[in-house]
């Protein structure tokens, strides 16, 4: 481990804990487009309407894993650093049952309140049949996606991110295996999608702690390590509600768009539906290559190793704003095309061709942004974490879309997520100034 983290040139070890976190998500990239094709292929639009509302939820299971996974893998990182392994073992077993205990109270949850959260999430009379099918399966099988979350983020600070890769990839395959199988000839629906994503995330969840007891020296799956100092507790949540809250503010900021886009008609709307599944793309492994680097920029800061640490994050900044430049430049040449390749409507082609550009345009900044962001959550600045979550797609998102569409019209809506990236870039610029010149 300290090889890795103390030794190993910066390229050769930011690649090796990056790179597999880049292939997880483009697995998940892969999963996501999948289950689309397969439950569309129903035919049956009431059934992939039901389905589609029960996004958020997921969402929302993924955000819970995230606040013992991320919190936990940022406070592991810094003690690994600091030589304190003892601490970290603790703070891992805390981190797995306690995603556990919330795991299961979620279930309760959301079970005795499954009909007004359908509604909540706009189920219909003609939807919410098969809505309530995805759901309660989700609902029931709630604990394990959330805690396959935990040992996937906390193995990779002991620098097992390979082994953190294959077990959430062979759920990932196991789920896309399933899907079709459930759905179709065993007749399931909208219940089959559902019971493979859970199916799929027990054996993750399962693989991913058996490799931690098999591979990890310090990262801890023994319950009887999992009571820890009540200022501990609070640096796993300070961090990890922050990364959560990151994940929740994607969702919203999609639904704020469509909102302002409805008025302007169906065809933009369905543009934007196509922009942003691209635009997915770019972002999956570009979050890769923030959130991979994390161990490193947590050890290192940990460590107290500040002139290897200021080198991490000018190689993290290189990487993530040199990847979107290239990528930006190549899609904004050939977005007609990539756009008529999901549908042959020439005024969907035009709409969305104008709209990947315009959200190309920002994509180095997006970069720094997660840079900053991850950086953040890294090395343990609550503040400039929940600042951050909140910003891009959040309230700084929210005030340009008003704005926007206010003084410009359509051409506001679009330009807003563009210039939430350039505000929250600097924002970023200037909290990182402020932090870091401070005395840790």
């Amino acid at each position: 481990m300290e090889e890795l983290f103390e030794k190993a040139p910066i390229p050769k070890a930011y690649f090796k804990l990056a790179l597999p976190v880049v292939l997880s998500m483009v697995a998940s990239m892969i999963y996501n487009l999948a289950d689309t094709f397969f439950v569309s292929q129903t035919q049956n639009t009431n059934l992939v309407a039901g389905v589609a509302l029960c996004t958020p939820l997921f969402s929302f299971l993924i955000a819970i894993g995230d606040i013992f996974g991320l919190g936990g893998s940022s406070l592991i990182s810094r003690l690994l650093g600091e030589k304190a392994y003892k601490v970290g073992s603790r703070v891992s077993s805390f981190c797995l049952y306690g995603a556990v205990v919330l795991g299961l109270l979620t279930t309760v949850v959301l079970l005795a309140f499954s009909r007004p959260i359908l509604h909540m999430l706009g189920a219909t009379e003609a939807t919410y049949p098969y809505a309530a099918q995805f759901y309660r399966i989700m609902a029931v099988g709630a604990m394990p996606i959330i805690v396959s979350i935990v040992p996937g983020n906390l193995i990779r600070t002991e620098g097992f991110a390979l082994q953190s890769m294959i077990g959430t990839m062979i759920g990932t395959v196991i789920t896309i295996i399933l899907d079709p199988i459930l759905i179709f000839p065993l007749g399931m629906g909208a219940a089959g999608a559902a019971l493979a994503t859970v199916i799929g995330y027990t054996v993750s969840a399962l693989l991913l702690v058996y490799l931690t007891k098999k591979y990890c020296r310090v990262i801890s799956i023994d319950v009887k390590l999992s009571r820890i100092e009540a200022n501990l507790i609070r640096q796993v949540l300070f961090i990890g509600i922050p990364g959560s809250i990151t994940n929740l503010m994607q969702a919203f900021g999609t639904a704020v768009l469509n909102r302002y886009l409805v008025e302007y008609g169906a065809t933009r709307v369905a543009a934007m539906g196509i922009v942003l599944k691209v635009y997915m793309i770019i972002m999956l492994v570009m979050v890769g290559f923030a959130f991979g680097a994390q161990p490193l920029v947590g050890y290192t800061f940990g460590a107290k190793n500040m002139a290897r640490f200021k080198k991490i994050l000018h190689f993290d900044l290189l990487v993530e704003v040199g990847y979107a430049l290239v990528l930006a430049i190549v899609l904004m040449i050939f977005a007609p095309q990539i756009i008529g390749l999901f549908l042959h409507n020439p005024a969907v082609i035009t709409a969305g061709t104008e709209m990947l550009r315009v959200f190309l345009s920002t994509t180095p900044f997006v970069g720094a942004v997660l840079v900053y962001t991850t950086v953040f959550q890294s090395t343990g600045k609550a503040s400039g974490a929940f600042i951050m979550s909140i910003a891009r797609q959040g309230v700084v998102f929210y005030l340009m879309i008003l704005l926007g569409s206010w003084l410009w019209g359509y051409l506001g809506v679009i330009w807003a997520q563009p210039l939430a990236d350039i505000i929250t870039c600097l924002l970023g610029w200037l909290l990182a100034r402020g932090l870091f010149n401070r005395k840790s």
